[in-house]
């Protein structure tokens, strides 16, 4: 058992990167041990990530080894291994009952701890290539989608190409990256003329996300026609930025930090006017609610944050006043749905599963399994094989789910839907494309 002094920190522990303590080294040491003494005792989370079966594995060899009474003897090396296999889900976080969301004196909070260890180890050592390419989906989607999207799109889907970018970038050449879209979500947007029910309840941002914008349109689109159909003009910024949580993946947060900044800038005035800010990604979404004020810390960015919902969370709202438009012109059978870790991680669950249960003769099953992505962790290649690994269980639900008569899959993580598609060939579509089909929107 723990031989700490005390469970509780010294001082509250340092996660906000604005306050130098952030950046001590030794402060950082000291949380470290802290945190994984309490964890070691608890146990919990064993079965959720590789971080604790490698945490627990090293102090467990140590005390054996009679060097260690707990923790106390960690090594760098297991530091580094516990923080590179955190895949940010943020899940142990939810049923740690150790957190300041729990009111717990031991304030833990692993997943910001191990985004400050791998922060400080950036800063340190610079980031490495592979999470300085995968950290800006943004860019490398502008320079793929649009016209350049075939080409771009036979050189991904070329096995031998993927072998050699494997080996220069670290990309993982079995994870099936996103296509590029021939057509950006925001020249469809363009072209489109709003419904006529358009404006009749208010108006809203949508932050279509960078995969949306170049990889998979088809779901800010969808989320155009169904906000619409439910009196919702949207408004849509083309200049705005990633969210900055895949620079906060790879540790660079002076990089996160001017993407937050200047999407702050550009939502400001339409928070200021009543609008709400609208979401389709749940990593997206939990970027903009969580991690902005907390890497921001500015009045502002906190005024925005406060201003965004998930996109499927909005609709929910919508069904709770009773204000959802139920003019659905189809059923949509029986679902498999997909929890995602980000949406379970902002406390909202399953709004999308709620909503398409509206629809008749619909029924929607949910599936609690990790799909094991997680931003950019399951796409690199000394990660693949665990992630697959992990996610073997979702297939498996998946599975046995399609043996029993389902007829779809859905997620709100497009990313995830990547991993389901390779692990069952099954397309997983985002929950607002089958909201719009319920309504008998066609979308063009």
């Amino acid at each position: 058992m723990s031989r700490l002094p005390t469970r509780a920190p010294l001082r509250p522990p340092a996660f906000d990167p604005n306050d130098p303590r952030y950046w001590d080294e030794r402060d950082l040491e000291g949380e470290l041990i802290r945190t994984y003494q309490i964890c070691q005792d608890c146990r919990m989370c064993v079965t959720y990530c590789g971080s604790f079966p490698i945490l627990f594995e090293a102090v467990d060899r140590e005390i054996e080894a009679g060097r260690a009474h707990g923790a106390e003897t960690v090594t760098e090396k297991t530091v580094r291994a516990v923080t590179d296999h955190c895949w940010q889900c943020k899940l142990c976080y939810i049923k740690c009952p150790y957190t300041p969301d729990e009111g717990a004196y031991e304030a833990l909070d692993f997943p910001r701890l191990m985004a400050r260890e791998k922060a400080v180890r950036s800063r340190r050592e610079g980031v490495p290539l592979v999470d300085r390419l995968l950290g800006e989906p943004g860019t490398l989607g502008a320079l793929g989608s649009g016209p350049p999207a075939r080409l771009a799109n036979l050189v991904n889907a070329n096995r031998l190409a993927r072998k050699v970018a494997e080996k220069v970038t670290g990309i993982s050449a079995e994870f099936p990256l996103p296509t590029f879209a021939e057509q950006r979500f925001t020249r469809w947007f363009e072209q489109h003329e709003p419904l006529a029910e358009a404006g009749a309840a208010g108006e809203v941002v949508l932050f279509g996300t960078c995969y949306g914008e170049h990889h998979f349109p088809e779901v800010p689109s969808a989320a155009v026609l169904a906000l619409e159909k439910n009196g919702y003009s949207v408004a849509v910024l083309e200049e705005l930025v990633c969210c900055g949580m895949p620079n906060l993946d790879g540790g660079d947060v002076e990089a996160a930090k001017r993407k937050m900044q200047k999407n702050v800038e550009l939502l400001l005035p339409f928070v200021r006017e009543g609008r709400r800010i609208v979401v389709p990604g749940p990593t997206c979404g939990y970027t903009l609610k969580k991690e902005w004020p907390a890497y921001l810390g500015t009045p502002e960015a906190r005024e925005v944050a406060a201003a965004a919902l998930d996109l499927m969370e909005f609709f929910d709202k919508l069904r709770q006043k009773g204000e959802l438009n139920r003019a659905f012109q189809s059923g949509l059978g029986k679902l498999a749905y997909h929890a995602a870790c980000h949406l379970r991680a902002q406390k909202i669950a399953i709004p999308g599963a709620r909503v398409l249960s509206q629809a008749p003769d619909t029924e929607v099953r949910i599936i609690e399994r990790c799909s094991a992505v997680d931003g950019t962790w399951g796409m690199k290649a000394e990660f693949y094989a665990e992630g697959e690994r992990y996610a073997s269980r979702l297939g498996s639900e998946i599975e046995r789910g399609s043996e029993e008569g389902e007829v779809g899959v859905v997620t709100d993580c497009s990313l995830a839907a990547l991993r389901v598609k390779k692990m069952s060939g099954r397309a997983a579509r985002h929950p607002v494309e089958l909201l719009v089909e319920a309504y008998g929107i066609e979308l063009r």
